[in-house]
């Protein structure tokens, strides 16, 4: 499945926005990789500084969390039409130690409901009121995403009951706004994702030394795909196999798998199954 915009003009200049983590460095390579011109607004302290080396000064802004003027403004300044949102902020930079500018102070007093999905959702519509279109996040990340079906070996029944109600589970969290990862071990849910985050998470579930936990990650319900992908990757895995959970569930065409091969090929070797569900 392709999320790809079909009629990008070739050479069309992408802005990415950019958090945390590895996920804007792979897509900003793939941008590139297909022939696109790219231009970096960085998320100050959440990204990794390093990367951005590689492109000119005049090609990358540093905004804090809360500075929507700052945002519109670089948007205007590089005078592009398309942006892309990839990376984490950490979600305690939403409520706690933000120093919003004007701009974001009213925009938050306009909000019922603050969360991560909330705040981003208006951000995206300040970002499209002065006529920049906010791409799929998936976007010219399609051979990364969670396929259908085993993608290691998979030694648990694929229509078991504990593995319906991990899918369950999820869902039910995502659509609360709640999170978007459980765990659950023989028919029993037994810790959901929160506010803490995944490692906390999987941290937790470490403690009780369970045999055959399944780990369960999906997209929220009604996922604004423009913001906020759920994503797996190499710590993700690495934290599971120390807390010897020894399956995992991705749901399919809605979860990106980071550096997707190395991972994959490191779940078998640490003995960990992964599988994608619909």
């Amino acid at each position: 499945m392709a999320f790809t915009r079909k009629n990008l003009p070739k050479g069309e200049p992408i802005a990415l926005i950019a958090g945390r983590g590895d996920y804007p460095i792979l897509c900003a390579k793939n941008i590139v990789a297909s022939g696109h011109d790219i231009v970096v607004i960085a998320v100050d302290d959440d990204v990794n500084i390093g990367w951005l080396n590689g492109f000119p000064a005049q090609n990358v802004i540093k905004i804090s969390v809360g500075q929507m003027s700052k945002l519109l403004k670089a948007l205007g300044r590089f005078g592009v039409k398309f942006a892309i949102m990839a990376g984490q902020v950490k979600p305690k930079k939403l409520f706690q130690g933000m120093l919003p500018d004007l701009k974001t102070l009213k925009m938050l007093m306009t909000l019922k409901e603050h969360n991560a999905e909330s705040i981003f959702g208006a951000i995206a519509k300040e970002i499209a009121d002065i006529g920049v279109e906010l791409l799929d996040a998936r976007s010219f990340m399609e051979e990364y995403l969670a396929t259908k079906g085993p993608m290691t070996s998979w030694k648990l029944e694929i229509n078991g009951k504990t593995l319906q109600l991990g899918i369950n589970t999820a869902r039910e969290i995502a659509r609360l706004n709640i999170g978007q990862s459980v765990i659950v071990h023989r028919g029993t849910i037994v810790a959901v994702e929160d506010f803490a985050g995944t490692d906390d998470l999987i941290n937790r579930v470490g403690k009780f030394n369970l045999k055959d936990t399944i780990f369960v990650k999906t997209a929220k319900y009604q996922q604004d795909f423009r913001f906020d992908v759920p994503i797996f990757g190499m710590q993700t895995l690495k934290n599971l196999a120390n807390a010897k959970v020894k399956y995992v569930a991705l749901e399919a065409q809605n979860v990106i798998i980071l550096d997707k091969n190395s991972v994959l090929d490191c779940a078998v070797k640490s003995g960990i199954d992964i599988i994608g569900f619909e």
